[in-house]
């Protein structure tokens, strides 16, 4: 059972390729898109929230792309998720207006988030690439430089 709306899974998993695959030259939407089989008008407006709140650079041109704002150890998981829920629409079941609901379920669901949340915050983007080359999911790429002065 995954508990993150698909949109947080798609961004992280993003930031992840864009990591690995982004030295020497950008990442391009439409080739990003490709290898996870997504529309790329539907990951653009992904990347471009990624883009607004300072985890990936967007580079404009014909050889432009995406490439990570910062270093991947400073990148967090948490970051990436909070992220793609600020631009995910409300869920129409906090409209309920059960005692039960705001008793009982609704705290143990916020403590429950916030307790996934405490692992993503401290979950780097590092850490994944390490274990996406562990597993060989992107081939036997060896890991190169991820972030230039």
């Amino acid at each position: 059972m995954i508990l993150l709306p698909r949109r947080c899974i798609l961004a992280i998993a993003a930031v992840v390729d864009i990591a690995v695959h982004a030295r020497p030259t950008p990442i391009a939407a439409k080739a990003l898109a490709e290898r996870h089989d997504l529309p790329p008008r539907h990951l653009e407006t992904l990347l471009q929230s990624l883009v607004r709140n300072n985890i990936l650079k967007g580079v404009r041109g014909p050889k432009g792309g995406y490439e990570l704002a910062r270093e991947r150890r400073k990148i967090t998981v948490g970051e990436i998720v909070r992220t793609a829920l600020a631009d995910t629409p409300d869920d129409e079941s906090a409209d309920v207006k059960s005692t039960l609901v705001s008793a009982v379920v609704a705290p143990l669901i916020e403590q429950a988030s916030r307790e996934l949340l405490g692992i993503l915050d401290s979950t780097t983007i590092e850490q994944l690439c390490h274990s996406a080359q562990a597993a060989k999911v992107f081939g036997a790429k060896p890991a190169t430089a991820d972030f230039e002065i």
